[in-house]
């Protein structure tokens, strides 16, 4: 466990490099006398392949050329189990070379500071910041200073942050107010190209979705050349709750069903760590709580189709099982990081803006979908079993389980 008040060097240490599958058994049915079934893996080392587009090399967010990612994860005694994720758009002064932007909102019971700017304007000034309810305001502070120290802003008089949230508050102590400028700023500094690290991370740590630990999941789709040969990638921040839905297969349902033994852990191929029962019902946890979904893509887009490409970030959410209830914050931000498309800071003449024709939106609609899914998904198969505030235990995705499930269907669908 990381000390008190550290911050954990996890730029990279879970993600595609961390899943301790052997190749061999990601290509093959799921044998019900392994011993040791796979810990924490992403959801393609499962067997499952939701959709119907090619993930990036990576399966992540940062497929998008220069779209960098870091973390900072706050683990302080028995209680406080929260973080920062950092998005940014490329390695540069993005408040000097800003992107288009658009935002969505899928039901508005959140804290997404610089929102309103962002919309009027249609483009993102800052880093997209992810952290948690009660930290919006001081993670907001530490992205403006860190804007104003940039190179070349040294006159600049105002400043966007935007900073988006989920509520950790039933693992972590929330009203501890254990996130920092310092956190924020070592997120930024932490972030770069590569892979992603997923699960119990940054502002995924304290998570819960579907009455399992959440977290950090991302994931990318490529278009074929015919359709633009472009990507989009898509990093979420999952806290939320419905039946959960595994590329079609009804898991929750499932695992609410399944006797919880541990010789029925046995029999599934589960470990004792990695119990068939982890799931939750309505009525053990509330369907209430949020999401945010961050979107890029290397197309040439308007804020206008990035606001269209955003909303279809729902229905990727949808095909998870999501409840989108009252309760629940559930916010879609999409940019592009074409250099055809960015705005240079101040724009002194008029120029043509350059933007994919609608009937061109399709596809990328489709990665958005597909994307969107996979992420989510991706961090319930990475996050652990965590303890925390107030001694309470949120118990991992049985990957285990889940396995035996799909090879299964696999059989009987030949």
């Amino acid at each position: 466990m990381t000390p008190c008040g550290t911050v954990a060097p996890d730029k990279k240490s879970i993600g595609a490099a961390s899943c301790r599958v052997p190749r061999a058994l990601t290509d093959a049915p799921y044998a019900p006398h392994m011993e040791h079934p796979p810990a924490r893996c992403r959801l393609r080392d499962l067997g499952a392949t939701p959709g119907t587009l090619p993930p990036g090399p990576l399966n992540a967010i940062t497929d998008v050329a220069g779209v960098q990612v870091g973390h900072a994860t706050v683990i302080a005694g028995d209680d406080v189990r929260t973080g920062v994720t950092a998005v940014l758009p490329h390695g540069g002064n993005p408040y000097r070379e800003r992107v288009p932007a658009g935002l969505f909102v899928g039901n508005g019971f959140g804290k997404l500071i610089g929102a309103t700017q962002l919309v009027e304007r249609g483009e993102l000034e800052t880093p997209v910041l992810l952290t948690n309810t009660m930290a919006v305001a001081r993670v907001a502070d530490a992205l403006i200073d860190w804007t104003l120290a940039l190179s070349g802003n040294e006159e600049v008089r105002t400043v966007n942050p935007v900073v988006g949230e989920t509520n950790d508050g039933r693992l972590n102590d929330i009203r501890a107010r254990g996130v920092t400028a310092e956190h924020a700023l070592a997120a930024l500094a932490a972030a770069s190209t590569g892979s992603v690290a997923g699960g119990n991370v940054g502002a995924g740590t304290g998570t819960v979705a579907f009455g399992l630990k959440g977290g950090i999941g991302s994931a990318s789709r490529l278009l074929p050349s015919e359709q633009g040969g472009w990507t989009v990638g898509a990093l979420v921040q999952t806290n939320f709750g419905g039946d959960l839905t595994m590329d079609g297969l009804k898991v929750g349902r499932a695992l609410r069903h399944a006797a919880p033994t541990a010789a029925a852990a046995s029999a599934a191929g589960a470990t004792a760590a990695d119990p068939p029962s982890a799931g939750a019902t309505a009525a053990d946890h509330d369907a209430d709580g949020s999401i945010m979904i961050v979107l890029a893509t290397d197309a040439p887009l308007s804020d206008r189709n990035l606001r269209r490409l955003a909303a279809r970030a729902m229905a990727g959410l949808a095909r998870t099982g999501a409840a989108m209830s009252d309760g629940s914050g559930d916010y879609a931000i999409a940019f592009s990081t074409a250099p055809e498309v960015r705005r240079a800071h101040p724009a002194r003449e008029a120029r043509a803006v350059l933007d994919l024709p609608n009937d061109a939106m399709s596809p990328l609609f489709v990665a958005a979908i597909e994307a969107t899914e996979e992420a989510i998904l991706d961090a319930l198969c990475l996050a652990e079993t965590m303890r925390g505030y107030r001694g309470r235990v949120v118990e991992a995705l049985p990957v285990g389980v889940v396995r035996r499930m799909l090879a299964e269907r696999r059989v009987t669908t030949g």
